[in-house]
């Protein structure tokens, strides 16, 4: 994460109802916190699971079931492609009102500056637009759907 990204949550969280926002990555990690004390709306990650100490015989049972699921996360796209992620929490729109067309479609090509969906945050329409150049191979997200940080978005073959 660069600075400017930095600046950029930054900024969000001032404008939003967030009270605290914390981002952590392989070796990396930022929290941000509002100066007020006031919070309406908290916006928490997925809970990580803890599981408590048992007895050995039951433990391997509780264990099996965690690398199937996380498999399909791991899971990298074709090594000529490029994937476009959220840059933030919110809901992810395919096109800029329910009358419109999609922003892109499969197949599209792209460039950067060219808005490609929205994510609205707070009540705050977010156009995101590519950094990158190439065509759109897949869509990753459903129309409407909740999108974390980080969350893929696009395949795009450059």
């Amino acid at each position: 994460m660069d600075f400017k990204q930095i600046q950029e949550l930054i900024k969000m969280v001032n404008k939003s109802n967030i009270g605290e926002l914390s981002i952590e990555q392989k070796d990396f990690k930022v929290t941000i916190r509002q100066k007020e004390e006031s919070v309406t709306q908290v916006v928490t990650a997925a809970p990580v699971q803890y599981q408590q100490p048992q007895a050995p015989a039951q433990l391997p049972s509780q264990t099996a079931p965690t690398p199937p699921a996380q498999a399909p996360k791991t899971a990298e796209p074709p090594a000529n492609t490029i994937t476009i992620k959220s840059p933030m929490i919110g809901t992810f729109y395919r096109k800029p009102a329910p009358d419109k067309p999609n922003f892109v479609e499969e197949g599209d090509v792209v460039s950067p500056g060219k808005v490609i969906c929205v994510i609205e945050a707070m009540k705050l329409f977010n156009e995101i637009e590519s950094e990158v150049s190439g065509k759109i191979v897949k869509v990753l997200v459903e129309d409407a759907s909740p999108v974390e940080f980080d969350q893929p978005l696009f395949i795009v073959e450059p």
